[in-house]
């Protein structure tokens, strides 16, 4: 059982090293050599690993010091302790342990340091996570609004919060977490939903990409590779005999420096090569040989990996990621007709349309994940639910399949 400690009185002892007892049959008390000089109260108590904690109150708060023992002594009973002193570590020392732990790849690692730094550490980053309140949670995210960030982006930052606080809890440094309470708004934004570039525009978008680089639309909208992916292509990866493309790399950007990876989700996978874009991918390399190209493998200090590639710059090196956006891209956007063109029309819209055109052919989600080299099929659903042929249009064209459109 813990005990409360009195440091500025102690019982008085007679000359045998008894008690002195008053009038009433209570002990006397005598000032100690500590009387009046820092805390009165040391609450000491038993911690569940059998050692001993404490903590120090001032004069006039004997009923403070006796709650905070009642409330460890019915964690201990519990089964609920926590150690007082382990909520104390800053926010910013959790984060930093936690984003170290998390086996991201690099590039998201990266980006998750790059939001903590600019968006929560200089709210949370020198207060102890212990006292981060549900009100504070909420005040924050209302800061971020206020600086007209999307609520999407702020979507993913609370998401980074919620989970650092989360490993507080299972690290046994905090109960709850301040994110999950009832009066916290979570920031849902809800993504627009997405519309499928027509087929006259993405003919029209690889026709301006001009003779070097117009293969990448059809890597893109014909077998939903991603940017990186296209970028990191060898053509050692696509086996006509078996008539795939074998997504094993990407090309990424890592504390500035191109880097070779692994897909997203460090995933491999297989797309179905149509004939359409074999041949594509075969008139460019007569007219293009393959490029051998070194990069480190996952981070700049990485193994260095040779990879023949099948697209480059006319410099005769790797694709880098914003050179291209900015100068062949976006220029080949406007030449197609997209005066000003934005997030919705970046290389990912090449997938959107890989997408719909498969949906629209009946293919499965399942298998549109598997292509898309999506971790959760639920995903793909969520993203693509919209495109999907309703229930009573493929009924119709199932039946008008059978015994033909007239009655």
């Amino acid at each position: 059982m813990g005990h409360i400690q009195d440091r500025w009185y102690r019982p008085k002892l007679g000359e045998d090293g008894s008690p002195v007892l008053n009038a009433k049959g209570k002990p006397v008390k005598e000032k100690t050599e500590l009387y009046g000089r820092g805390m009165r109260y040391k609450v000491r108590y038993l911690a569940p690993d059998g050692n001993e904690r404490s903590k120090m109150y001032p004069d006039r708060q004997l009923g403070v010091a006796q709650d905070f023992l009642n409330e460890m002594e019915n964690q201990t009973r519990k089964g609920t302790y926590l150690d007082p002193e382990a909520g104390k570590i800053t926010f910013k020392e959790l984060a930093e342990a936690w984003l170290e732990a998390k086996t991201f790849d690099e590039s998201t690692r990266e980006g998750v340091e790059w939001r903590l730094k600019l968006h929560v550490f200089p709210y949370f980053g020198n207060k102890e996570i212990r006292a981060i309140k549900p009100s504070d949670i909420q005040a924050w995210d209302r800061a971020l609004q206020k600086k007209g960030l999307a609520e999407t982006y702020r979507r993913v930052i609370f998401a980074n919060v919620s989970g650092i606080f989360t490993a507080a809890i299972d690290d046994e440094r905090l109960n709850k977490n301040p994110c999950n309470a009832p009066s916290v708004t979570k920031p849902r934004g809800e993504y627009p939903k997405i519309v499928p570039w027509t087929e006259e525009r993405t003919k029209a978008v690889r026709e301006s990409l001009g003779e070097r680089y117009k293969v990448m639309v059809n890597l893109g909208a014909g077998c939903g590779l991603r940017q990186g992916e296209v970028f990191g292509l060898s053509p050692d990866d696509i086996d006509r005999d078996n008539n795939v493309i074998k997504v094993v790399r990407q090309i990424k950007i890592v504390r500035g420096r191109m880097v070779f990876g692994p897909p997203k989700h460090g995933k491999s996978r297989e797309v179905p090569l149509p004939t359409s874009v074999a041949d594509a991918a075969k008139e460019h390399g007569e007219k293009h040989p393959p490029l051998s190209v070194t990069l480190p493998w996952q981070e700049p200090d990485g193994k260095l990996v040779n990879v023949d590639l099948l697209l480059y710059t006319r410099e005769s090196g790797p694709l880098h990621r914003h050179s291209f956006n900015h100068y062949v891209w976006k220029t080949a956007l406007r030449a197609a007709g997209i005066a000003d063109p934005g997030r919705a029309e970046g290389f990912h819209a090449l997938r959107h349309f890989y997408a719909s055109v498969l949906l629209d052919a009946g293919e499965s989600i399942r298998a549109l994940a598997e292509y898309l080299g999506h971790a959760d099929p639920a995903f793909t659903l969520r993203t693509y639910t919209h495109l999907m042929p309703s229930s009573s249009e493929r009924t119709r064209k199932a039946i008008d399949h059978v015994f033909g459109e007239a009655a």
